[in-house]
């Protein structure tokens, strides 16, 4: 039995990699409501790239389970992964949604008189939390569906009463062949693909035009030199968490090592 789950094992492992290793042109179309030209089209896994014509149509060549990353100024940030249906039909079409800029939410408080008995008297206290009531809780940031299948697919979750090998001691079994087939480290590619594309969205939305209007770049090369700063070794360690001025003080960097291999003239 165990030397036919191996040779199992084998053959598809096998098989799975040749199916990945093929490529093929896959034709698309750009749905939107704003002008479909000119929508970047990247494939994150072969790093190659195009752009939509004045149809939204586009065509790039991948193989199966590469990334896909559809973005312009005009819209939000749009992922597509290459499953079995894509890859085999050869044809996607993809509607993108209208980047709209949201003021922040401002609260106005009680406007204050100067007299400090009626001012002490209508300031109200900060609202009562689980956690100022000494009730258990959940007090971190919320996990997105990919963090929620990669917890759930390394979780090994060891219970009393069970019966691994005896030990008194039982095992999920899923994590277990989640760590086998790889499924496990494909999951935190994932997260940190979600923690590169929202990091590089909120640079392109909140720092990129005050650094282009410091040190100008052509609407064309914008997409990809801001696709070229995500793929640094060093980007999610000098950018996640920080303030704007560490954002724009690393732009600025790559910026400048970007205009060297683009040869283009610094302004």
């Amino acid at each position: 039995m165990g030397k036919f789950l191996c040779i199992l094992i084998l053959v598809c492992g096998f098989t799975q990699h040749h199916v990945v290793a093929q490529t093929k042109m896959l034709r698309g179309k750009v749905l939107t409501s704003q002008d479909a030209e000119n929508v970047h089209v990247i494939n994150k896994s072969s790093k190659k790239n195009t752009i939509t014509n004045s149809s939204g149509l586009f065509e790039i060549e991948v193989k199966l389970q590469d990334t896909l990353i559809f973005s312009s100024l005009q819209h939000e940030l749009q992922m597509l992964m290459v499953d079995q249906e894509t890859y085999k039909n050869g044809t996607v079409v993809i509607t993108l949604l209208e980047h709209v800029n949201k003021l922040d939410e401002v609260t106005v408080g009680k406007v204050l008189t100067g007299n400090m008995n009626s001012d002490v008297a209508n300031v109200e206290g900060e609202p009562m939390t689980s956690k100022k009531a000494g009730i258990p809780s959940y007090q971190g940031k919320p996990l997105t569906q990919t963090q929620r299948h990669l917890k759930d697919a390394g979780d090994l979750d060891p219970k009393l009463g069970g019966s691994l090998g005896g030990l008194g001691a039982s095992i999920r079994l899923v994590p277990v062949i989640n760590a086998i087939t790889g499924r496990t480290k494909e999951m935190k590619t994932y997260v940190q693909l979600e923690e590169k594309e929202a990091l590089m969205y909120h640079l392109k939305t909140h720092i990129s035009e005050t650094v282009f209007a410091d040190y100008p770049l052509e609407d064309v090369y914008v997409m990809e030199f801001l696709f070229f700063v995500s793929e640094q070794p060093d980007f999610l360690e000098r950018c996640k968490n920080k303030s704007a001025v560490n954002h724009y003080e690393y732009l600025k960097e790559k910026l400048f090592i970007y205009y060297d291999n683009k040869n283009i003239k610094y302004p």
